[in-house]
Formats: structure tokens, sequence, C-alpha cells
């Protein structure tokens, strides 16, 4: 007898019709940002709905490059984004620990109003925050970009809860039949078995973190101290008006690291996110 074989599942062309009207939504900014920084400025003044840049030139990534202080924004978006996420993957990883298998009085309320915190936007909470950074001296600093940011984090909490709730307890058992205590259960049970909810809550905090831009606006004076997106924002007034072809190419040497790691990445951010049950299975 012979296999049957599986019938294959025909998507709507609607579905696809429909994705890539979105997908197209999504990348053209990207690329009209891409052909704008390889035009000229006279170019974009005449025909700004041109698409195709004549003639082709870099000088803009050259200039934008040399007229602000892009290699030190890059060390201090480099190392704020390192030091952010290695917090933010310990604590998020110890206080999700602690939601999902300490059992304690009103473990459940805590939580939920920790989650309700992310509703609030930074706007909302800037004052105290700034009141409270101001008291510690950290204003003109970069542990104001790094303690906070690496403190708190509900998102990142809430992700690897799901991914310890779907660890089996008798992994933990196990380490205790052994004479493991709490700790020495989280670092060598716990943690070596959620690492894909590790990578990926990494790359998602270090595209926050490089991309952070209202926070450091607020509590940065110092130029030296500027990350890649205040750097960034120096080109408006700078030249006396708005060079529109430096801007872009610019903008497009910012996001050159973020864009490797996410394209590293990406799979494994989706994969996490199907397996934590944040895909919606």
């Amino acid at each position: 007898m012979t296999a049957t074989a599986m019938p294959r599942v025909r998507t709507p062309i609607g579905v696809h019709l429909g994705l890539g009207i979105g997908a197209f939504v999504m990348v053209a900014p990207f690329v009209w940002m891409l052909l704008t920084s390889t035009k000229t400025l006279h170019q974009i003044l005449i025909e700004p709905l041109s698409l195709i840049p004549h003639p082709f030139t870099l000088e803009n990534y050259t200039a934008a490059w040399d007229a602000v202080s892009f290699p030190l924004a890059y060390w201090n978006s480099i190392y704020i984004c390192a030091l952010v996420v290695a917090g933010t993957l310990l604590t998020s990883a110890m206080a999700a620990y602690a939601f999902a298998r300490i059992d304690f009085r009103g473990s459940k309320v805590i939580f939920g109003v920790f989650l309700a915190t992310q509703m609030l936007p930074m706007q909302v909470t800037i004052v105290p925050l700034y009141l409270v950074l101001a008291k510690l001296g950290w204003i003109d600093s970069h542990l104001a970009l790094i303690v906070p940011a690496a403190l708190s984090n509900p998102f990142g909490v809430f992700l690897m809860r799901q991914f310890i709730r779907s660890l089996p307890v008798e992994l933990e058992e196990a380490a205790r039949i052994d004479g493991a205590g709490r700790w020495r259960t989280f670092f060598s049970v716990i943690l070596p078995n959620i690492k894909p909810g590790l990578a990926a809550l990494g790359v998602i905090t270090a595209i926050g973190a490089w991309n952070s831009f209202f926070l450091p606006l607020v509590v940065l004076n110092s130029p030296d101290l500027y990350t890649v997106p205040l750097m960034l924002s120096q080109f408006v007034g700078q030249f006396g008006g708005i060079n529109y072809a430096m801007i872009m190419a610019a903008s497009t040497i910012s996001i050159v690291p973020m864009l490797i790691a996410f394209l590293i990445a990406h799979r494994r951010i989706l994969n996490s996110m199907a397996m934590s049950g944040l895909g919606g299975t």
C-alpha cells in the first residue's frame, strides 16, 4: 500500500496580498532613506519625489561621519547597550523565577501591578524619575541611562516568566534532592534552559537601548556623553538649515549595528515568542 500524500494547504491569495502590502509599507521608508542618502542635496530639493539618485554619490556618508563625533557616540551607545542588556537579563530572569516558582503572599497582585506599569509612558514618569536621578547625582551621567533600564523591564519579566513556567518542575525537584538551594537551582538549572528566551530578550533590549532618545535628551548635557540618537539630532540645526541628504546618511549609519543584530537573531526572536506563548499559540 502506498502512503497517501498529505494535502497541501493553500493560502488564500488575499492573505499573500495583504502580507505583501504590509511588507511594502514597512520596507518603503527604509528604502527611501537609503536612496535619499546617495543623492545630492540639489536633486532632493529640485526633485523630492524622484527615487533613483542621479548622480549616485557616497559623499554624504563621509561628510556625516566627519561632521560630528560619531565614533564617540558609537562607543557610548555600545557600552550602554551592553550594560543595560546584561543587567536586564539578570534582573528579569531573577524576578521571573520568583514570580513563576516561589509561592508568596500577594505574588499575583504584585505581578499584575508590575505589568501595569508598562502602560505608563515615559513622559508621565519623567519628572519623578528626574528628581530621583538628581538626588543621586546621576544627571549628565550614563548611570541615569543604565541603572533604571537594567532594574525595571516589565516585558522582560513577563517573557522570562513564560519560559520558566514552561519548564518541567521535576528539573528543580531533582536539583533540590541533590542538595541545591534556590540560588544554585536558578543558575545551574533555570538559566541554561531559558537561553532562547534570554537571547531574544537581549536583542529586543539592545534595540530599545540603542534607539532611546527621550531619556538621554533629558538627562545628558555634555556632548561627549551623547549617544547615537542624540548625535543625530545635532544635524537639524548645525548646518544653517536642514541638509536632508546628510541626515539620511547619518541615519543609515546609526542603524547599521542594530540592523545586523536583528538580521542575525530575528529567527531566534520569532521562535522564542512562539515557545513562550506570545505568538498566539
